[in-house]
């Protein structure tokens, strides 16, 4: 029987190395295991008083299993690896899936909202009517209206950036800070939830303030004094504006808790949060828009709702998850709450916020300056109508790949954030970076398949079907011109969030920043002279798809000449 239970012991080694090949190909890149490991899998073969057969089978199929499982993680099998503590495991990909679908709910959210405005008024506004009560009119004062609103949420981005990457790298030490009041020992990372939330909703209260006393002058010089001399043009996006800076000191709040519970690998717990916004604010738009006709103001007025209603649901459920019983959320000064300073405070969140800014910055001025070009150009109002639908639809469509740079941000910090050494094993930071770069090309593969589906989805709605989002012939005739360029500007925004999150999870903060000042120098002179030759609108946007393309080249340059050195390790 002992020829049997080798032959049978054989068979079924097989056909788990078959079935586990893939396995095999990860180690190309991380080396190949050595002959000891494997010799160790035939042991019981070669053993002449082997235990029964189902029992040499179970063990040689397990022991198999498991070798195969620790090649996939990326352990070494060296004789090195005894003496060194091995990077952790990748993400599964149902781990990934997990974060990337809730998660792109939360990202969509904000454009959504003005993706539904932008819908709601060329759909039920007059089509061909002249004067402020036209679809095109409408359009065109809404355009620069939510440019300047979401502009003004995304240059407080910064904040949601340190969150998550303070939050994620206190998460990874894994240490508790203090006692809160009661006793109780605080949860890693707490000192960055207050600090973000107390830092954000003071910020928001200032913002709001500033945009109610100088929004309009502000309007008035960023669509140009032609646009701002069609009739209503201006009122109506002043309007739009007052309302929705009432949500501002809310909307900033809501986004650092969600940037929090996302450094958390939480990306489930803020849909709820989504869920009241979106319900909301489809619902007043509904009735506001369509059966009050009231404009602008009747969409400015559901967008307000929406989110206050979305933050209000968000802040019991981030308490309960990021916070230990008994802490406070920060939002009130530590004279009134007796609570002791944390050891992330306000300055040690904006010392690294401020390059974020830059960023922020960069971003926005592009898209500034586009508008202004678009507002400028012969053919109005069906000319920044047609810009505006093309930039709503870029904002929708962004968050499928700005998702995936998030993912770097929360999860790059396991493999950035090194263990001290423990009972004479040392960590080998090459090692743990080769991990982290294995796990980085993982991404941005599937950062360039998102990014050519959405390409597809949104070039072909303006150009094959933007009767979807107005009525207006002439805007729809004037934003077909439109699809090409639009899908090649989301196609590289793939690669751009990619790279981008993984330089701003491995501290490259200043490099990205230089690209960002270089780059944003670069846009406002041509787009000055496609300004001044009359146009046509779709130059301004080939010019945005040549700026992505810019920044995807020297993003992934820079990744590129980093790979495998073992910079950007912090020991715990």
């Amino acid at each position: 029987m002992a020829p049997l239970r080798i032959h049978a012991s054989v068979i079924v080694c097989f056909i788990a190395l078959l079935t586990e090949s893939r396995a095999f190909a990860a180690t190309r890149g991380s080396g190949v295991a050595s002959s000891a490991s494997f010799n160790s899998l035939h042991k019981p073969l070669h053993n002449a008083n082997s235990k029964p057969l189902a029992h040499t089978t179970t063990t040689t199929t397990t022991t198999t299993r498991t070798t195969l499982t620790q090649l996939r993680a990326g352990a070494s099998s060296s004789p090195d690896s005894k003496n060194t503590i091995p990077p952790p495991p990748p993400p599964t990909n149902l781990s990934l899936v997990k974060f990337y679908f809730p998660c792109l709910a939360l990202w969509i959210s904000g454009p959504l909202l003005s993706l539904v405005d932008t819908s709601f008024i060329g759909l039920s506004a007059k089509a061909g009517a002249v004067g402020a009560a036209g679809s095109a009119a409408q359009l065109a004062a809404l355009g620069p209206a939510t440019t300047f609103i979401d502009g003004s949420l995304y240059l407080f981005a910064f904040l949601n950036v340190a969150t998550t990457n303070l939050y994620a790298s206190a998460q990874a030490k894994g240490e508790s800070e203090k006692l809160n009041k009661r006793g109780v020992d605080e949860l890693p990372g707490e000192g960055v939830v207050r600090t973000a939330a107390k830092t954000s909703l003071y910020s928001g209260l200032g913002l709001m303030v500033f945009l109610l006393m100088v929004a309009r002058p502000l309007i008035a010089l960023y669509i140009g004094p032609e646009a701002a001399a069609s009739p209503g043009l201006l009122d109506a996006a002043h309007d739009y504006v007052k309302i929705r800076a009432l949500s501002m000191p809310t909307s900033l709040l809501g986004g650092v808790l969600q940037a929090a519970l996302l450094g958390a690998k939480d990306s489930v717990t803020p849909l709820v949060s989504i869920l009241y916004s979106t319900v909301v604010n489809v619902s007043g738009d509904y009735l506001l828009v369509n059966k009050f006709h009231m404009g602008l103001k009747g969409a400015a007025i559901a967008t307000l709702c929406a989110q206050l209603a979305g933050t209000i649901a968000m802040i019991g459920p981030a308490r309960r998850k990021l916070l230990a019983k008994g802490s406070s959320l920060g939002l009130l000064p530590r004279w009134v709450t007796g609570g002791a300073p944390d050891a992330i405070n306000s300055k040690t969140f904006l010392k690294f916020a401020a390059p974020v800014l830059t960023l922020i910055i960069g971003k926005i001025s592009a898209f500034g300056f586009m508008t202004n070009a678009a507002a400028g150009l012969p053919g109005q109002p069906a000319t920044l109508a047609a810009h505006q639908i093309a930039l709503s639809l870029f904002f929708f469509a962004s968050p499928f790949m700005e998702v995936i740079s998030q993912i770097a941000q929360s999860f790059l910090p396991t493999f950035q954030v090194l263990p001290k050494p423990q009972k004479g094993k040392t960590v080998d930071k090459k090692e743990w970076n080769r991990a982290s770069d294995r796990f980085v090309l993982r991404l941005e593969s599937v950062g360039i398949l998102v990014g050519a589906l959405i390409a597809a989805a949104v070039g072909s709605i303006v150009a094959f079907f933007p009767g979807i989002v107005t009525k207006d012939l002439a805007v729809q005739a004037t934003a077909k011109p439109l699809a090409y360029c639009l899908a090649a500007g989301a196609f590289l925004t793939a690669p751009v969030a990619v790279s981008e999150g993984t330089l701003i999870a491995r501290g490259q903060l200043k490099y990205l920043a230089g690209v960002y000042v270089a780059s944003t120098a670069l846009l406002p002179p041509v787009l000055r002279r496609i300004r001044a030759g009359g146009g046509p609108v779709s130059q301004v946007w080939v010019c945005f798809a040549a700026f992505q393309l810019f920044r995807s080249l020297f993003f992934a340059g820079r990744l590129l000449m980093k790979r495998g050195d073992g910079d950007g390790g912090e020991t715990e």
